[in-house]
């Protein structure tokens, strides 16, 4: 499979000025006269395109100093994956890429929350300046700075969806203390945290109750019926599970359901805050949405066994394991049958999304390669 091209300027500039949502999450855009970063979603007036400039990641953008839009708030855009391994990179994939999509599994689940970059390398099985030196090839900014990008998106989810005081927020979103939180916010919004909070709704009843964005198309209920099938709670359209204080860091329960428009309603229960975002990365593993269906479309479109079976049924998802693994192979390229596993690779690094076509068409694998 070949590489696809990068995107250009143009085409990121083209894409904001119809604020094009297949690519929301794609890039962000960096305004030089304001300092600020947005989606290419942004409702604001379009900049020139002299006066921008195009990042690969939120974590790139705020190392180079910009701060993220208060109008679109680019906390709320769908994850994308194309560092996760799922996007075609001419065979990166089979390598750097793929340390760097783990890796960045492992930092959701807030590996650098608990540990430091050189045992974060030590679990990947490669060395720490290798480790920051993929980081930088690949996302523009640190480990460290994509770890603080992801506890200030959860922080600003939180204040925004929730009433939990800023000590809570602080602690349920990775920040070591409170005046850690509120030097990072006053440093990047320039203002303190309580002053983003306008707007935040009610705590309905126990827990905290998130909102977490997927990119459609999106299957869900065939995904539900999937968790269902191996066993997982599902009842009424609400997934559930109960949290394990050796598995999870935490007791207490989530559960997840439809939410509107694309996300997922999310409610978590948990005695120790500080679990929050290792639960919500499972919650994100278990219903895939991470996932980009344009670019697998692009990918297996054209492919004469399972072009049409994407086409058929767009938006399937692949059921994710709650407990993540340091397996060298990222969820989307794993085969579960060794011995077709050569007629497969052509599907790389897409492999686990054919295998999910293939087994709803109940056909095998090789008969149709052959």
């Amino acid at each position: 499979m070949e590489s696809p091209p990068p995107l250009s300027a143009e085409a990121c500039y083209r894409a904001v000025v119809a604020r094009d949502a297949r690519f929301d999450g794609r890039f962000h855009t960096c305004v030089k006269t304001t300092g600020i970063y947005c989606r290419p979603v942004c409702p604001a007036r379009t900049p020139l395109l002299a006066n921008v400039e195009f990042v690969a990641s939120a974590a790139e953008a705020e190392a180079r100093g910009y701060r993220p839009c208060l109008r679109c708030r680019p906390e709320t855009a769908p994850d994308y994956s194309a560092w996760r391994g799922e996007v075609a990179t001419g065979g990166a994939w089979r390598g750097t890429a793929n340390t760097v999509s783990r890796a960045l599994q492992m930092i959701d689940e807030g590996a650098l929350d608990e540990g430091d970059v050189e045992r974060l390398a030590d679990r990947l099985g490669v060395g720490e300046r290798h480790l920051r030196r993929l980081f930088r090839a690949h996302l523009g900014a640190s480990p460290v700075a994509v770890a603080q990008t992801r506890r200030v998106r959860l922080a600003k989810a939180l204040l925004h969806q929730t009433r939990l005081p800023m000590a809570e927020v602080a602690l349920a979103s990775g920040f070591g203390s409170v005046r850690r939180f509120n030097e990072t916010f006053q440093a990047l919004y320039g203002r303190p945290p309580s002053a983003l909070r306008r707007g935040a709704g009610e705590e309905a009843g126990a827990g905290i109750e998130l909102s977490l964005s997927w990119r459609p198309p999106y299957a869900f209920e065939a995904l539900m019926a999937a968790l269902a099938a191996r066993g997982d709670a599902v009842e009424a359209g609400v997934w559930s599970r109960a949290l394990d204080a050796g598995i999870d860091g935490t007791s207490g329960r989530v559960e997840v359901q439809a939410g509107k428009g694309p996300a997922l309603r999310v409610r978590v229960e948990a005695e120790r805050l500080e679990a929050l975002p290792r639960v919500l990365a499972r919650v994100r593993r278990v219903f895939d949405l991470g996932h980009d269906p344009d670019a697998l479309m692009r990918d297996l479109g054209e492919d004469p066994v399972l072009g049409p079976r994407v086409a058929a049924r767009p938006g399937l998802r692949l059921p994710g394991a709650w407990v993540l693994d340091d397996d060298a192979v990222v969820p989307a390229d794993r085969w579960p049958d060794p011995d077709t596993e050569a007629l497969a690779e052509g599907w790389r690094p897409w492999r686990a999304y054919a295998a999910l076509y293939l087994t709803m068409d109940e056909e095998r694998p090789d008969a149709k390669r052959a």
